[in-house]
């Protein structure tokens, strides 16, 4: 049986949180490896609807779930994130919900830090200004606080010299105060009584689990688009968002990733700034996002929209490895007169089959499109292929054609149940 990897192959925003939820009933730990309260999860279950942003998306149906080492944490979001949930039902417990103690935090400073910088400046990265970025940099700059501090408050001095030594120079620059240390050290006895219970090695739960041979299904934020090496640099989020991260963010090699499953809308969209080469600034692109409800969960922000590009998600598809795609919001095209993929990009007298990688030739590529007749049925909640129309069919065929890689699943609605499987990925 396979372990699966979940990872949006596009600029995130595919739905992965449903079908993370979809796949959790098979699965025996969920666990999230990357990002932080950045990502924005949306699960509709029944007439009940769940908004995570931190928390593995398994915790819903109660499959046991993990916040990996390579998650950077807001623990103040984290309480609170797990009373709204408590709010709504969900049973949250240190026996189905597990921190790693090696986890770096998000600290008061880093938000401050984040929108500074976002506001000081006319070229905007479009962050969701919630820190993750800084407390990254405080990560690999070796002056983080993590979850394990908090259960050792008395002796963070020397770690708080290193963190004040450079955010204050930095602060100064800003025209802004000190980092207020007592404040900080108030904030965080403060909150530690909220996060430590969750504490644990999750490394070595999980190879653990491994070893006994649990299903692992490791969640995915944000999307391949967006990595910080392999996205459109600099409009990025802070932490490698390929496959490859769920070995080196949960703890375990890299054989336990197992079956990678890349969500992928049957359009693109893409929120804040950036390029965006299929993007639709017409009637067209606004029917899109009417109908695919396009905000951000996490920032509320319109999401820009456009045709379905091949070249970008092939791409995704080889650079992390990914086994099968998930097409999600087929349904969103239903009654349209004709479809559009891009199937490559002209940049001055070149066609290129890939996105190059500097933000000027990223800027200047010019689609080149593959029309299809669109269907005048409705795709929505259909559960098996019969329920498709035959152009439907023939659109996703051509896709995972176009993409080099298969469909495995299909999904035709935000309901969870709404699912069609073609490839069972734990089965592989």
């Amino acid at each position: 049986m396979a372990n699966v990897t979940v990872i949006g192959a596009q600029w995130g925003d595919e739905g992965k949180g449903k079908i993370v939820d979809w796949l959790a009933s098979r699965a025996d730990a969920v666990v999230r490896f990357q990002g932080g309260h950045n990502a924005g999860h949306t699960l509709v279950v029944g007439n009940q609807t769940y908004k995570l942003s931190l928390l593995p998306s398994g915790i819903v149906r109660g499959t046991p779930s993990f916040i990996g080492n390579g998650v950077v944490l807001d623990p103040w979001h984290f309480r609170d994130e797990i009373e709204k949930l408590r709010g709504q039902g969900v049973d949250i417990t240190p026996d189905n919900l597990r921190l790693a103690e090696n986890c770096p935090l998000i600290l008061p400073f880093h938000r401050d830090l984040d929108g500074l910088r976002e506001d000081a400046s006319e070229f905007k990265i479009g962050t969701t200004r919630r820190g993750i970025g800084p407390a990254y940099e405080d990560k690999v700059g070796r002056r983080a606080i993590r979850v394990c501090d908090l259960a050792h408050l008395d002796d963070l001095g020397p770690q708080i010299d290193r963190l004040c030594a450079h955010h204050d120079a930095v602060r100064a620059g800003f025209g802004e105060a000190p980092i207020d240390r007592e404040r900080l050290l108030s904030d965080l006895t403060e909150i530690a009584p909220s996060v430590l219970p969750f504490a644990r090695p999750v490394w070595s739960e999980l190879n653990k689990a491994v070893k006994r041979g649990d299903r692992v299904l490791f969640e995915g934020a944000q999307g391949m688009l967006l990595d910080v090496d392999h996205g459109t640099y600099p409009f990025v989020t802070s932490s490698n968002t390929v496959s490859g991260a769920a070995a080196s963010g949960s703890g375990l090699g890299p054989r336990a990733t197992g079956f990678v499953l890349g969500i992928v809308k049957a359009y693109t969209t893409r929120v804040g700034a950036g390029p965006f080469p299929t993007e639709l600034e017409d009637e067209i692109g606004q029917r899109l996002g009417e109908r695919g409800h396009e905000f951000g969960t996490v920032t509320g922000r319109q999401r820009r929209c456009g045709w379905f590009d091949a070249v970008l998600v092939r791409q995704s598809c080889a650079v992390s490895g990914i086994s099968g795609i998930a097409l999600t919001k087929i349904d969103v095209l239903d009654r349209m007169d004709t479809v559009k993929i891009c199937t490559g990009y002209r940049l001055g007298d070149q066609v290129l089959d890939y996105f190059p990688s500097h933000a000027a030739d990223q800027a200047a590529v010019v689609p080149i499109y593959e029309e299809m007749p669109g269907w005048n049925e409705s795709t929505e909640g259909a559960r098996s292929w019969a329920d498709l129309p035959a152009q439907a069919i023939k659109y996703i065929q051509r896709v995972q054609e176009l993409i080099e890689t298969p469909v495995a699943l299909v999904s035709t609605s935000p309901e969870r149940e709404d699912t069609i499987l073609v490839r069972d990925p734990f089965e592989d």
